[in-house]
This record gives C-alpha cells, sequence and structure tokens, in this order.
C-alpha cells in the first residue's frame, strides 16, 4: 500500500483500491495546516510530539497524519512508519514531510475505520489529534487493533471532554451544533481513554494535559497524552 511522492521513489504495496479523495474539507485543512505549524512552539506542540513517540522502535502505522507534522519527531529506532491521512490537501503536505524525514514514512490514502493494510503487520500506532474526528470511534480502534501484533503499543495524543459540568455542556452544545462543520468533523466532547478502554486496549500511563498549558480554557484545551497496548491474547469477538 504505502507510497512516496512520484519521482522520489514511489511505490505502491496497496492490494485494493482507495480513492484519494475519501474525506474532502479543503478550507479546514488550508486553515489547519497553518495553524498547526503555529501551534508547535507557541502552544508547545512540538514538545508533546516529542514525548508522543519516544522509545518507539520497528513497523508504525500513523493515522490520521495531516500534514505530517509527527515525521521529524520518530526516532531512529522507528525502521518505517505507514502514514494514512484521507484529506487530499494535508496528504500531499505529508508527502512533502515525508521527503524531509530521518526515517522512512510511506504515506497513503484510507480511513481509519477500514484501513488498507494487513493484519498483525505493525510494532506500534499512533493517534495523534484524530480520534475526534473519526466517523465511527469504535471500529476504528478495531481497526487499529486489527493491525497491531498481539503486544503492539498505541500512543495517543488526542483532546476531548473535561474542565467541569459548564465545560462539558459546552462542548456538547458546539458538537451538537456547528463545530463540526466547521472543523472537518472534529467533535470535543469524546473520551479517548473510555474508547481505548471499551474497544479492549490495556491503558499504559497516561497524563492529562491542558493546551495551552497557559491562558484561556478553550473546549479544546482538554487534552490526554499516553499509550495503551493490544493484549497479547486477543479475545475480542
Amino acid at each position: 500500500m504505502p507510497f512516496r511522492s512520484a519521482g522520489s521513489g514511489a511505490r505502491s504495496a496497496t492490494s485494493g483500491k482507495v480513492s484519494p479523495d475519501l474525506v474532502h474539507h479543503p478550507l479546514f485543512a488550508r486553515y489547519y495546516a497553518r495553524l498547526s505549524v503555529t501551534a508547535e512552539t507557541r502552544l508547545g506542540i512540538g514538545g508533546v510530539r516529542d514525548r508522543l513517540l519516544a522509545g518507539l522502535s520497528g513497523r508504525v502505522i500513523e493515522i490520521g497524519a495531516g500534514n505530517g507534522l509527527n515525521f521529524a519527531h520518530y526516532p531512529g529506532t522507528v525502521s518505517e512508519v505507514v502514514a494514512i491521512e484521507p484529506e487530499r490537501l494535508l496528504r500531499q503536505l505529508a508527502l512533502e514531510a515525508a521527503l524531509r524525514s530521518e526515517v522512512p514514512v510511506d504515506v497513503a490514502p484510507g480511513v481509519a475505520e477500514a484501513l488498507p493494510v494487513k493484519s498483525e503487520a505493525f510494532d506500534a500506532a499512533v493517534v495523534s489529534l484524530v480520534l475526534c474526528s473519526v466517523r465511527d470511534v469504535p471500529r476504528a480502534l478495531a481497526e487499529l487493533r486489527r493491525v497491531l501484533r498481539p503486544g503492539g503499543t498505541v500512543r495517543f495524543f488526542e483532546h476531548g471532554k473535561g474542565g467541569g459540568r459548564v465545560m462539558e455542556y459546552t462542548q456538547r452544545g458546539l458538537d451538537r451544533t456547528v463545530w463540526p462543520r466547521l472543523t472537518g468533523g472534529c467533535h470535543l466532547a469524546r473520551d479517548p481513554i473510555v474508547a481505548l478502554r471499551d474497544a479492549g486496549f490495556e491503558l499504559g500511563p497516561y497524563r492529562r494535559l491542558l493546551m495551552p498549558e497557559k491562558g484561556p480554557r478553550l473546549p479544546t484545551s482538554y487534552c490526554v497524552l499516553g499509550s495503551a497496548r493490544r493484549p497479547e491474547v486477543d479475545d475480542t469477538p
């Protein structure tokens, strides 16, 4: 499935056809691409990416790679990153970032609910600010379990509900109205920890973060950074 951009060692190992335009949010994609680069330093997201990816090794699949800002933070112990991104503009930016990466990165189209890769093919998976926007979280996490080897690691950095009753009420209200339409399907009130646990992952250490750490508390401020693993013995039906 994976491929690099044409003219730079492009290759494909996809067994089936995947539409390159599975998700198309051109206005939001342009806004996100600019905002995310600014957030690397102003909000300290770059340092969070270092902590998210530290210690990874072997083959890694990254779900919802966006514009590829994680790529520069993968340690040299990673042998290959397969980065799945459904949005056309962000995927093109990710391809450009892959060319600058010090570890091999292959960028491919696909959605989290139907990953175009073989089962038990990866040592680790990365989800970074993506579970908020997938259409079917349980199905996406079931796919994550499928493609990880038994005992494989999930690293996650996600935002979700938090801040007490008033803030959570605000988050749910925004989710029911304008927020997903303005932000490429993002939802504010999801709980990634509960979702991972319900999907059968064994939770490892995790910590709650505020982004930004200082300043006003926004509906997007309540984040969690941590790890989980696929059980060695998988008894999920």
